[in-house]
């Protein structure tokens, strides 16, 4: 048996999230920065590894552990990421390449399914998410090469609001707007490519790099969706939606009652994710872990099973099965 970890994040924060603000104080969140846009709670990327509250990085748990850490259904290559996202401003129009084109062109690197949980957003609030119905890949192409209002015509905006599950696939495009906080699961990789920046610069009057080409070969402008609706089973004790059942991860959403609890069997083949949406308690044999709005627990495949209570609002994801 290993106990669930409760991770200390990693941040993006500066120069690298230029459009990050405070928002993540909300989650109980000790930004390094005034402009700080990523927590990563659960991650292996280099360089911006969560770590457990002794400072061992989840790679150093997991190398230390085995297949009763990730489980006997996960490869050796970590497969999530999960990072809570506050926006003050709009972040780069950008998509992500399937599995097949990172490997082949980023050296190995897994490709980037992801989804978004809103958490807050602010009234009036949008992302951009897909292209407008009729857009082709050339017509893209010519907008890219005029930038500015041209580019933005092709895009699709939707209105957000807090509660709502939007599923961005590789090769969608997208991007999160101003005044929006987000849970992000996603596939374990750190290959972007920018579509564009909103013309942004910086205090040297540099813009951040465009990756048009790559980009250009990995969207999909087919790509036509709505948030994601769920499939939502209720008790006496609350209610569970499963929004996203596919092969990159699977994600529900826990809403407890005050009395209610919640069993999470033990699963020996997969890992597990758990992020706290509210404060509550996680229980196991004679163990009770004390949950704040803003934690994220790794749940080893060799834990034994689990109690959700306390009235505990939470995400909960793990690997999905290919």
């Amino acid at each position: 048996m290993i106990a669930p970890i409760k991770m200390t994040p990693s941040f993006r924060y500066g120069a690298a999230t230029p459009w990050g603000g405070t928002g993540l104080r909300d989650f109980g969140k000790q930004i390094p920065d005034e402009r700080t846009g990523e927590s990563l709670e659960i991650s292996v990327l280099p360089g911006l590894e969560s770590r457990d509250a002794e400072g061992k990085t989840l790679t150093e748990l997991l190398a230390a552990g085995g297949t009763e850490m990730r489980g006997s259904e996960v490869g050796d290559t970590f497969p999530l990421l999960l990072k809570f996202i506050s926006a003050a401003d709009r972040l780069s129009v950008q998509v992500h390449p399937d599995d097949v084109y990172a490997g082949i062109h980023e050296g190995g690197k897994l490709g980037k399914t992801e989804a978004w949980v809103i958490l807050k957003a602010e009234p009036g609030a949008e992302i951009v998410y897909g292209v407008r119905p009729g857009v082709t890949k050339e017509q893209l192409r010519s907008a890219c090469a005029a930038g500015g209002q041209t580019l933005q015509n092709c895009l699709n905006t939707v209105k957000v609001h807090a509660g709502e599950v939007y599923y961005i696939p590789a090769g969608m495009l997208h991007a999160l707007g101003g005044g929006i906080s987000v849970a992000e699961i996603q596939q374990s990789s750190d290959v972007t490519y920018r579509f564009y920046d909103w013309d942004r610069v910086d205090a040297a009057g540099k813009s951040r790099e465009l990756h048009i080409e790559k980009g250009l070969d990995v969207v999909c402008p087919d790509l036509q969706m709505k948030a994601v609706t769920g499939i939502t089973e209720r008790s006496d004790s609350g209610k569970v939606t499963r929004y996203i059942s596919e092969p990159a991860f699977t994600l529900d959403e826990i809403e407890l009652t005050p009395d209610g609890y919640m069993v999470r069997p033990a699963d020996t083949t997969r890992f597990g994710i758990l992020c706290a949406l509210s404060d509550g308690q996680l229980a196991y044999g004679t163990h009770t872990m004390d949950l704040r709005k803003g934690d994220s627990v790794f749940i080893p495949a060799a834990a034994p099973e689990l109690t959700l209570e306390g009235g505990l609002h939470a995400l909960l994801m793990a690997p999905g099965r290919k």
